[in-house]
């Protein structure tokens, strides 16, 4: 069978956002799955897996509903009788964000779990995606699991991509953080590092710094900024690309995993690094305008195309 499909692997959690008054408005979300979200508007008919693990309570039916309504299936993730999904709630002082979490015995902490599950969830497909927070949840057995899942389906044929996505709180400790990414690296081929995490994880003085760093150990990488230009480094080479620019935007949230989905979008389509770019920044620009991380999919078409 072709490798065609496209995984991302992670945590997706309930979503409670602010609304006018004492009321919030419930949805779904979480950084890989919001880069999921936005790789499966935007790659057309291939099958979207989003590899996690998941409780039996109504929140948890109701999620792999939400995600089955929009095309999105589980693959071999478990289902875990008793457990639950995590919880986070979005404030914003004007469109920046702040989040709250409650996430400590989440379901998807035990995504690795069972190695032959998460093995038959990565089979066939094209693209692997995971990222730093996918590490951070998982205690230190759980992460050699994973790693070694994505090499085999690596060595198998699909692409890998990862984003550092570094998230102090999660962490033990920076030193922890710094070996796991490292390790997470040497089984990627595509890394979307963010260069403020950088800056806080390793260091970094500059996004040079920090696509020059990764261009050793990778060979294709696009270093986020913000509003500044992406910094993309192959083959030796650095090439920047000036960000789209949003007078008024409503809400951040999600905005550099939705830069990721439309990233590996555009590659998967052939799009060369500097245009998937481009398309990337229009994607994002596109979700910092509506309220929440995951934006229509018809406005997030709509962006890539231009």
């Amino acid at each position: 069978m072709a490798a065609d499909g496209v995984a991302s692997i992670g945590e997706c959690m309930l979503e409670l956002s602010g609304q006018a008054g004492p009321n919030w408005r419930m949805g779904f979300a979480g950084d890989t799955f919001n880069t999921l979200w936005a790789l499966h508007a935007l790659s057309g008919k291939r099958p979207a897996t989003y590899v996690s693990a998941f409780g039996d309570d109504p929140f948890s039916q109701g999620q792999i509903s939400f995600f089955a309504e929009n095309g999105i299936g589980i693959g071999a993730s478990p289902v875990i009788p008793g457990a639950r999904p995590g919880l986070y709630a979005i404030t914003l002082t004007c469109a920046e964000r702040a989040f709250t979490y409650w996430r400590s015995d989440a379901a998807a902490r035990r995504l690795a779990s069972d190695p032959a599950a998460l093995a038959k969830s990565l089979e066939n497909q094209a693209l692997v995606y995971f990222s730093g927070i996918t590490l951070a949840i998982l205690d230190a057995a759980a992460r050699k699991t994973l790693l070694a899942e994505v090499a085999k389906a690596r060595a198998a044929g699909s692409l890998v991509a990862f984003d550092p996505n570094y998230r102090p709180r999660l962490w033990q400790s920076r030193e922890e953080a710094q070996a796991a990414i490292l390790d997470a690296l040497a089984v990627a081929d595509i890394a979307l590092p963010t260069f403020p995490d950088e800056q806080t994880l390793f260091g970094d003085t500059a996004s040079q710094a920090t696509a020059e760093r990764f261009g050793k150990l990778v060979g294709e990488v696009v270093v986020k900024n913000g509003e500044e230009p992406a910094l993309i480094a192959t083959g030796g080479a650095l090439q920047p690309v000036p960000a789209q620019h949003v007078t008024t935007p409503v809400d951040t949230t999600g905005a550099g995993d939705s830069f990721n989905g439309g990233y590996l979008a555009a590659r998967l389509a052939g799009h060369a690094p500097a245009d998937a770019v481009q398309r990337a920044h229009r994607v994002a620009a596109a979700v910092v305008q509506v309220r929440g991380a995951l934006a229509p999919f018809e406005v997030l078409r709509t962006a890539f195309e231009g």
